[in-house]
């Protein structure tokens, strides 16, 4: 079975009406399709909860948008990983691209741990890394 690391910022755009929400809502059917398992670090899922509740606090978007999209979330089918020891390798990324955070490097180290491909909505991310990267994709390309 193929297999995908996602992060957040991919979550996001599938369950809440963003730009290039229909990219996200497209390639998930696909994978779905192909029988192919996400899977994401153990902290995606506050990392998606804590997006919601930014949108909600700044005004971006509704209580009741937001209760939906926490509901679909939970839903969605990725695998959480709480087995791969990715700290390590995370630090090592995080220092090698100078990240301010290790976040991103932890989704980076789970998807070279489990040799798959890391897919983002970051365009900052993706634009620093393609080139030393392989294994990274980006929703729009």
């Amino acid at each position: 079975m193929t297999q995908v690391c996602v992060d957040a910022g991919l979550v996001i755009k599938l369950v809440t009406p963003e730009e290039d929400s229909h990219l996200a809502e497209l390639l998930f059917f696909q994978w779905k399709q192909d029988g192919t398992n996400m899977i994401a670090p153990v902290f995606a899922p506050a990392e998606v909860d804590s997006v919601l509740r930014k949108k909600v606090v700044r005004g971006l978007i509704l209580q009741k948008v937001a209760n939906e999209a926490f509901r679909l979330a939970c839903e969605l089918p990725i695998e959480i990983d709480n087995t791969t020891t990715c700290r390590k390798r995370a630090w090592e990324i995080a220092e090698r691209f100078q990240f301010a955070t290790v976040y991103d490097a932890i989704y980076l180290a789970l998807a070279e741990a489990k040799g798959c491909e890391f897919w983002t909505a970051d365009q900052t991310l993706y634009d620093q890394i393609k080139k030393h990267v392989p294994y990274v994709r980006f929703l729009r390309a």
